[in-house]
């Protein structure tokens, strides 16, 4: 067998090792024309390519045929030694020229392969950013990435290797059977029969390795889980501080080793797929020369065409066994991409207005004018395929707010109270449109979110949860990101604002002191006065804080304190409030109870009402109070 046989043995073998379900998928209408615009900016590169693969496969052809011309001269049938000379230049030229091709076909390929993953990463990653929150409290992370990593190579593949295979299959394949039954009818014929002696059994074994390779993928999707939890500071902590090890790292051998062992068995059915297409080549040859030279002694074939048409039978196999899944090859492209447009396709929840308008300079304020709210279906933010158990979120439809409606007045101080799932951090989210009131207006600056430009909007409103993510990178890098454009001077300004200016240059490295996942590196109040050093660098006009100081110590309460008064300066501030320390001195208190407002006013209004408020203060508020005097 020649060089090119090893390949489209190797081809043909992903092509039995790939579930044939996908074959059962039925496409959206319009998918291959999208496929066709994708590969629009490529079109002059691919008519090379594929001009390439037809030449290529030409001289795979000529090249036996010029050989059996050189056995008829050295027999002595017809021309002379100078022939035999020229034929093998000949021979030599077209190697030379196939080298050429080989490599400008890799080019080619690596160019328009490479151009289609990066359009289509660079189109789902843009995509998914415009996202709004819903989706990614419902979408797991790994079958998100998966498609913009597998998903999206697979659909590559559909422009290099399938479409080159397929191409260069057909026409190699009716090349050279066209040549083989113009030099013996009788021998290709004879050939042919020993297809099926081939084919039928490798399916057989396709069917066995697509079993194992479905469950060794599982096996490693299970493996890639477990490493990415556990080796996370969460996982790890989890793991040490529970004293598990031992048993996990026994899962993890088990699985492992079943990996291990599925390993062994499909590199043996490899090697009996190729050594069988090898035996069936290797008898199909003998065939070849012992009929051929039979008709070759009673003047049927010339030596040269048994010579020929044994180094043709070479280009045969492969490429009919390659071609004998080619609809799982094709349809498993398409499927890649038909996911990838899935996602493409999913219409973000929140999107900006045609004619949408900045947020007003000059009035910082926000009003609910009876706003009401219910969390959004799956089918409206989600796909199933991206999600592993389909719930609804927060009930689903079920309406979590009603009627609500308050006024905050520019640099205002307005808190929000009341028990755990009262309706709190709804009522801050509708404000950035994180998402979007279902009934009544949000206005920022007098106008609704809904009609204002989203850059604006996220340029106006600056945010403090209770769990402060920082990047796994430096202490710089998390501060300017709210504003690229910041100086030094600037950064540790906000760093003095946020009462770590001190902290950050006792460390080794500075600002690019490099905070670890998720800012473990920091304590929780130093990772919520980075946040905060983060919102005073971006410098908006209007805050909000969830629950800032939530789960602090007394100290870092203190701490973190003194750097919201700075933040909270001079701004309209929405609180979320869990601590008395942080409202007792708000203009206004509103007090949520079922996803309604049933009481507002100042500290003193509405302990002396002697409502709702009265309750938490005295079950919650006065408690915490007293730890923390007590603690000072």
């Amino acid at each position: 067998m020649d060089v090119s046989g090893p390949m489209s043995s190797m081809a043909a073998m992903r092509s039995f090792r790939r579930d044939p379900s996908v074959t059962s998928r039925r496409l959206p209408k319009g998918t291959v024309r999208r496929i066709l615009g994708i590969a629009r900016p490529y079109r002059r590169d691919l008519t090379w390519f594929l001009l390439l693969v037809v030449g290529s496969s030409v001289i795979g052809v000529l090249t036996p045929l010029l050989a059996g011309q050189i056995v008829n001269r050295i027999a002595g049938l017809e021309g002379t030694a100078a022939d035999i000379v020229r034929i093998a230049l000949f021979i030599a030229a077209l190697a030379v020229v196939d080298a050429g091709i080989s490599l400008a076909t890799r080019w080619f390929s690596a160019r328009i392969g490479e151009g289609v993953i990066y359009d289509l990463r660079s189109r789902v990653f843009e995509h998914v950013q415009r996202m709004p929150v819903a989706f990614f409290t419902r979408t797991q992370t790994g079958a998100l990435v998966s498609r913009l990593n597998n998903d999206v190579i697979g659909a590559q593949q559909a422009f290099t290797s399938t479409l080159s295979g397929v191409l260069s299959n057909v026409i190699g394949l009716v090349l050279t059977a066209g040549v083989m039954f113009t030099l013996s009818w009788q021998i290709t014929a004879l050939s042919l029969v020993l297809v099926p002696v081939f084919v039928l059994p490798a399916r057989r074994i396709g069917r066995r390795l697509q079993e194992i390779t479905r469950e060794s993928y599982g096996l490693n999707a299970s493996m890639n889980a477990t490493m990415t939890e556990r080796f996370n500071v969460a996982g790890a902590l989890l793991v040490k501080l529970f004293g598990r090890p031992e048993a996990e790292a026994d899962g993890f051998r088990g699985r492992a080793a079943r990996v291990r062992d599925i390993g062994v068995l499909s590199a043996m059915y490899g090697r009996t797929f190729f050594t069988a297409l090898t035996l069936v080549a290797a008898l199909a040859t003998a065939l070849v020369y012992g009929l051929g030279g039979w008709l070759a002694f009673t003047g049927s074939l010339s030596p040269g065409d048994v010579v020929a048409l044994a180094l043709l039978l070479s280009r045969l196999y492969g490429p009919l066994t390659a071609l004998a899944n080619v609809r799982v090859d094709v349809m498993s492209a398409m499927v890649s991409f038909d996911r990838v447009f899935e996602v493409l396709d999913l219409r973000p929840m929140i999107q900006e207005a045609p004619d949408a308008v900045p947020v007003p300079a000059g009035d910082r304020s926000i009003e609910f004018d009876s706003v009401s709210f219910s969390y959004p279906s799956t089918a409206d933010v989600s796909l199933p395929s991206l999600e592993d158990v389909s719930l609804p979120e927060h009930g689903g439809p079920t309406a979590v707010l009603h009627d609500v409606s308050f006024r905050v007045e520019p640099g205002q101080l307005v808190a929000l109270v009341g028990h755990s799932g009262a309706g709190k951090s709804t009522i801050a989210n509708l404000v950035p449109r994180l998402y979007d009131a279902t009934g009544g207006t949000v206005r920022v600056g007098g106008v609704d979110v809904r009609r204002v430009t989203l850059a604006s909007l996220r340029d106006t409103i600056g945010v403090v949860s209770q769990d402060a993510h920082l990047f796994h990178d430096t202490i710089r890098a998390n501060l300017v990101y709210a504003r690229p454009e910041a100086t030094e001077d600037e950064l540790w300004e906000a760093l003095s604002g946020a009462r770590i200016a001190g902290l950050v240059r006792s460390l080794p490295d500075g600002l690019d002191t490099v905070v670890g996942d998720r800012g473990y590196r920091m304590s929780g109040g130093e990772k919520q006065r980075l946040a905060i050093a983060r919102v005073l660098l971006k410098a908006p006009s209007i805050v909000i804080l969830d629950e800032a100081t939530a789960h602090l110590d007394s100290e870092s309460e203190v701490a973190v304190q003194h750097a919201l008064d700075t933040a909270l300066s001079g701004r309209t501030s929405l609180v979320i409030a869990h601590r008395l320390s942080t409202i007792r001195s708000a203009d206004q208190i509103l007090v949520v109870d079922g996803g309604r407002i049933v009481e507002s006013g100042t500290h003193e209004e509405l302990l002396a009402l002697g409502g709702r408020y009265a309750d938490l203060y005295r079950t919650q508020f006065a408690v915490g109070e007293g730890r923390t005097v007590g603690a000072a």
